[in-house]
């Protein structure tokens, strides 16, 4: 790390899913509707009230929470302690790379669907919208590294940035890493080249 490019907050990623809209009517009904029950904090994503059972061969994960708007694919995105207690060893990845990636069935209030791929652990990234990446030097697909700072400090490589105009800043985590390093959703990390 040589380059302090700036600071920026901090969400950390639970397990969830990303439906399309030939999956949602699979698992609740033709025409069904996702209803948000929580705006995130980039532009018009939300938490849905709906959820749904993740199942493989070894085990299942209940109630987890499908992420608006929907996809023209179904994702599912979980942490390396999830994919233990479901059997998978699923690759990291950008989010939307689901080629060669895990499977597992998806069930719902009124049907099932068997992913053949579609589950990966998001590779922690940043999003930014053009302004930002202006201001720390950096363009869509650069890879920087976070330091974090507190009793667990650590540092992240390869943390990818993502930027669109859209994008509110912010540094996605998944759990396992908020855990290691003891942060929570709003602290403030620094970001090196």
């Amino acid at each position: 790390m040589k380059q302090l490019l700036g600071k920026v907050p901090v969400g950390v990623s639970n397990r969830h899913v990303h439906l399309s809209k030939e999956d949602l009517a699979v698992l609740f009904g033709p025409d069904y509707q996702l209803t948000p029950v929580k705006d995130l904090s980039q532009t018009g994503q939300y938490a849905a009230e709906e959820v749904v059972t993740v199942v493989t061969r070894k085990n299942a994960i209940q109630n987890v929470r499908i992420l608006g708007p929907l996809r023209g694919k179904t994702q599912v995105e979980i942490s390396r302690t999830d994919s233990f207690a479901l059997g998978l060893r699923p690759p990291v990845r950008d989010s939307g790379s689901l080629e060669n990636s895990e499977s597992v069935t998806l069930v719902g209030p009124k049907g099932s669907i068997c992913l053949k791929e579609g589950v990966i652990i998001a590779l922690r990234h940043i999003h930014m919208s053009p302004s930002d990446a202006a201001k720390f030097g950096v363009e869509d697909k650069s890879i920087v590294s976070v330091k974090t700072e507190g009793e667990r400090s650590v540092i992240f490589n390869n943390v990818l940035v993502r930027v669109r105009d859209d994008f509110v800043l912010e540094l996605h985590i998944d759990t396992d890493e908020a855990n290691a390093a003891g942060l929570n959703n709003g602290d403030i990390v620094e970001v090196y080249r």
